[in-house]
């Protein structure tokens, strides 16, 4: 398909549509060689609720954002390798089905599909254009993934000290090395994870010790002071008040609030041949 596809007048067009709908706010799309193999809506599981997320698959990328007006307008554009693409098949449960993980090194999130068909052929091109690159460039498949973040309607309580109740005025956080929901004093700590992030991120307690743990032997095996492991964490004071919680996510979705995202008579997704 990708041979078939590529250098052609109408594969460059549908990029140049996918471009033109993202607008400025989204990056050049269009480089030698790539081809767009297909696209659709997949419900994404975000940290709030369950929300439609326009998916574009080219032999390379994986490409997803927000909806603000079909086939016309996107925004939050996100760019992902797909050499770092790790698949996960997940069971159904009552509020979400045909769902499975996208895992990377950066961010790992769930979807959904409309069908078990949807589901199962999305994954199929996933896998087979994963395998391509990964012959191609003779790497490896990736085996370190971000932790995906629980949903915040997942629970009621801190899942570390299972003690704090949320609420309108204790808030929810998440730890970025575990995914856990927890609240302020079961995460006042940040620490450096340069895959993850340039900046010191929030994690919790017991990430933290952990993380702080790895980076002694680690020092131990280079044999450096102790007074470096201290100043590689950079940024870990407990009580910045910056946090990062907030994200596209959060942002209020400019969609029509009785759209059916589950209906029959509509093909959410189409692969081109």
């Amino acid at each position: 398909m990708v041979d078939h596809l590529a250098n052609t007048e109408i594969n460059s067009q549908r990029i140049a549509a996918v471009e033109n709908c993202f607008g400025a706010s989204g990056q050049p799309l269009a480089v030698p060689g790539r081809v767009l193999l297909g696209e659709g809506i997949l419900t994404k599981e975000c940290r709030k609720k369950p929300k439609p997320r326009i998916f574009f698959l080219f032999n390379d990328i994986l490409v997803y954002g927000s909806i603000v007006i079909n086939k016309r307008k996107y925004n939050s554009q996100h760019i992902i390798p797909l050499e770092d693409v790790t698949l996960e098949t997940l069971p159904d449960t009552l509020q979400m089905k045909n769902r499975w993980m996208i895992k990377t090194s950066k961010k790992s999130f769930v979807v959904s599909a409309a069908s078990l068909t949807e589901r199962k052929e999305w994954i199929s091109h996933l896998e087979e254009c994963i395998r391509h690159l990964l012959t191609k460039t003779g790497r490896q498949p990736s085996t370190e993934h971000a932790a995906p973040w629980i949903p915040d309607k997942a629970t009621d309580i801190c899942m570390r000290c299972t003690q704090t109740k949320f609420s309108t005025l204790t808030r929810r956080h998440h730890c970025r090395k575990c995914g856990f929901v927890v609240c302020a004093d079961c995460s006042r700590q940040r620490f450096l994870m340069p895959r993850l992030s340039p900046k010191p991120l929030r994690v919790c307690n017991l990430c933290y010790r952990q993380l702080l743990a790895e980076k002694k032997k680690e020092a131990e095996a280079d044999h450096r002071q102790p007074e470096q492991i201290r100043s590689d964490i950079a940024g870990y004071e407990p009580s910045s008040g910056d946090d990062s919680d907030k994200s596209d996510d959060d942002k209020a979705d400019q969609w029509p609030a009785d759209t059916e995202f589950y209906t029959s008579e509509v093909s959410w997704s189409s692969f081109h041949s």
